[in-house]
């Protein structure tokens, strides 16, 4: 193993704008068991799941739609 290495002429990460934060949300049980089923479904874990949608809405800038009736 060498004494130093030289990064002068290294790359930037291309994956340091994925990195994920982890947070804490409420979410509804309705709503956990439905990305649950899907989990089942497509054998992708259920918060990846979440977390694909959510990151679906943001990039295409879905705007919430909401009527009390």
């Amino acid at each position: 193993m060498k004494e130093e290495y030289d990064f002068s002429n290294g790359v930037r990460n291309p994956y340091v704008k994925k990195l994920k934060k982890q947070i804490t949300i409420n979410i509804d049980n309705d709503t956990v068991d439905f990305f649950k089923e899907q989990s089942k479904e497509s054998g992708i874990p259920y918060q990846t799941l979440i977390n694909l949608y959510l990151s679906d809405c943001a990039k295409h800038k879905k705007q919430l739609q909401m009527s009390w009736e």
